[in-house]
């Protein structure tokens, strides 16, 4: 069962995830790969808008994605783009990357190997993924403005596409744990955490809400 209390502290983690940057035209957007094909579709709305000329996709495929995605998501969202309209040339796709580290360092591979200059990087990802998004981006990519986004929606519609309450409010448990202790590894930049998201964080975690926890030493991104 999930109480009050535990919507009440998931309501916190799923604000804090949001950094709530204003958009504004980039010189490219990248969207990251993942189960949700909302990215795809949120980062065809922008191009379309004018926000950005050009879309890049990573990633492969995960234990999650590897029955919905088997193409490798990068390819999939390239699909989803080309079908709502995008032009071929206006999209690109680097398949390789398994975690927000590599989707950053590959991309920007990609980007230079294409002799495309890139000042502002529109960075889209699942609503609750922006700030690791954003800090692991600014970590690896400092010399770039990063300005981060991602489809939007409640929490509680999240809920409804996903299917699976308790599963969402692992996923933002685990999501903040790694904020909190990635920076110590070098994977992402330090981001104040409020005092009443991590008392949230606390709560959820002694509830019962850790699917997604990682061992506080693992090495992975």
């Amino acid at each position: 069962m999930i109480t009050t209390q535990d919507w009440e502290d998931a309501r916190s983690i799923w604000s804090y995830h949001q950094m709530g940057h204003a958009l504004r035209p980039c010189s490219v957007a990248i969207g990251l790969g993942s189960h949700d094909l909302g990215v795809a579709d949120t980062s065809v709305d922008l191009y379309k808008r004018g926000l950005v000329p050009l879309l890049l996709f990573t990633g492969a495929t995960s234990p999650t994605t590897k029955e919905r995605m088997p193409r490798g998501e990068a390819v999939h969202y390239q699909e989803r783009a080309l079908e709502l309209g995008v032009p071929g040339s206006a999209v690109l796709v680097e398949p390789r990357a398994r975690n927000t580290g590599e989707n950053i360092r590959f991309a920007r591979d990609v980007l230079e190997k294409e002799g495309i200059e890139v000042a502002s990087v529109l960075l889209i990802s699942k609503p609750y993924e922006e700030r690791r998004a954003y800090a692991t981006a600014r970590r690896l990519w400092p010399e770039v403005e990063i300005v981060s986004a991602s489809t939007s929606m409640t929490l509680d519609e999240y809920v409804n596409s996903i299917g699976d309450a308790r599963l969402v409010i692992d996923m933002l448990v685990g999501a903040l744990q790694r904020l909190m202790i990635y920076p110590d590894q070098g994977f992402m930049i330090r981001q104040p955490v409020p005092t009443d998201v991590s008392e949230a964080y606390q709560r959820l975690r002694q509830a019962g809400f850790t699917s997604r926890l990682l061992a506080t030493d693992s090495p992975s991104s």
